[in-house]
């Protein structure tokens, strides 16, 4: 890489960090009057405004790369980008405050803005970044196979249950062992630890017996989230693990650093940070592995096996 690349890459991403952080500001004003008072949030630990800066710069810098790295261009990559930035950031983060925070903090009107906030940053913001890195008229890829994905459907089927099983143990794992160990974060939610993971899982689906269902089917929607950056992602299958995995986790949970009157204590706000954070970067790793291509047993699945690519037909 050129210095004259890698300025020309600095530029960009200061300007479609300043751009970002226009979009997100006006998302946030169609919902800001439904909300309760800002006064009522505490501070994260990051100094307003460089906390909006630093989330800024975290959003912009995942959307780069998604960007920079797929082999897709123009609208294609347009549609694809968007659909799995605004699915992972917003429509993932926002089912889940409809579960949980509805019975505390909001109501439908204020959940319908709060999915409507993260479209200006989607459907305008992403777009307007392809152009802008260049990537909106190149060709449409490179002309190489591409196999992502291609795989049997009893593959899928099992594949899927596993994925499901295991997002159950980072999910409940991570919320137990990081998040509900926080006093403060109890309280919040009115519960208490019994003082044991599996007596807490007793609490729980005894207590809330739809949560495990619920988060089984937000299992398969993050893959669903997932599956076009697998799909787009050229080379190495690291480098789409990487970039689901810093999709997942990072964009819309650092954004528990900025005071949130739904979340008003900084204290909660960073024991979910940590919790989602960790768990969910760890879980794209987990889809990428399970889904990037065809596996032709256990051992391939572990890397123990040949995994031969397609073959190739002779010219003649």
């Amino acid at each position: 890489m050129t210095f004259k690349h890698t300025l020309l890459r600095s530029v960009q991403f200061v300007v479609l960090t300043a751009l970002f952080l226009a979009f997100y500001i006006g998302g946030a004003m169609l919902v800001a009057r439904s909300l309760p008072p800002m006064t009522l949030a505490e501070p994260g630990p990051i100094p307003s405004p460089w906390d909006m800066v630093v989330v800024g710069a975290a959003h912009t810098l995942v959307i780069m790369l998604m960007i920079l790295w797929s082999r897709w261009r123009g609208w294609r990559l347009m549609v694809a980008a968007a659909l799995a930035y605004y699915g992972a950031i917003t429509f993932m983060t926002q089912i889940e405050t409809a579960y949980f925070l509805s019975s505390l903090t909001v109501n439908a009107g204020t959940l319908r803005e709060l999915f409507l906030m993260g479209m200006p940053t989607a459907f305008l913001f992403v777009p307007l970044a392809v152009v802008i890195l260049g990537r909106a008229t190149e060709p449409a890829d490179s002309g190489e196979p591409n196999d992502r994905l291609v795989m049997p459907v009893g593959q899928w089927l099992w594949k899927l249950a596993l994925i499901i099983v295991a997002y159950w143990v980072l999910y409940f794992g991570a919320g137990y062992f990081i998040a509900w160990q926080n006093p403060e974060l109890r309280a919040f939610y009115g519960g208490e630890d019994p003082g044991s993971f599996f007596a807490q899982m007793q609490v729980i689906l005894t207590t809330d017996p739809w949560l495990a269902p619920f988060q089984a089917l937000r299992a398969l929607l993050w893959v669903a989230c997932a599956l076009p950056v697998i799909r787009m992602t050229a080379g190495s299958p690291w480098r789409a693990a990487l970039l689901v995995g810093l999709l997942l986790a990072v964009p819309s949970n650092l954004g528990h650093l900025l005071a949130n009157p739904l979340i008003p204590a900084a204290s909660v706000r960073m024991s979910h940070m940590v919790e989602t954070m960790s768990s969910t970067f760890v879980y794209g790793l987990i889809i990428v592995w399970l889904l990037h291509r065809k596996h032709s047993s256990v051992a391939d699945l572990f890397g123990l096996g040949s995994h031969q690519p397609p073959a190739q037909p002779v010219a003649r």
